[in-house]
């Protein structure tokens, strides 16, 4: 099985800035597309950000320009830096692992709170 955890979530105020980090186990992680998604009180979950092994990314139109995924492959972990951040965007983060020709997530981790005050 793939262990996935995330870190880096925190309080900001409106306007600011925070990074987000999901490290994944395993020597095959750059194999498989990773992703982020978020779900805030009484909401539903929602897709974020996505990126492929190769690099190929794909946003949610709330954060298009805003927030930017990475990988670094060789440490086994994916970042979610989030700019302009906006109270909207509070709610936990979670991190999602699956093969690259997968349709669905099989592997995620237990969220990160991400908070913004107005």
């Amino acid at each position: 099985q793939v262990q996935v955890v995330e870190s880096g979530g925190g309080l900001v105020q409106a306007g600011g800035s925070l990074r987000l980090s999901c490290a994944a186990s395993g020597r095959t992680f750059s194999t498989y597309a990773m992703g982020w998604f978020r779900q805030a009180p009484g909401k539903e979950r929602e897709f974020v950000a996505s990126i492929s092994g190769g690099g190929n990314t794909a946003y949610a139109h709330s954060v298009k320009g805003r927030f930017t995924i990475s990988r670094d492959n060789a440490k086994n972990t994916v970042y979610l830096q989030m700019n302009s951040l906006k109270p909207e965007d509070t709610a936990v983060y979670y991190c999602a692992a699956k093969l690259a020709v997968a349709v669905n997530y099989d592997y995620w981790g237990q969220g990160t709170q991400v908070t913004v005050s107005s």
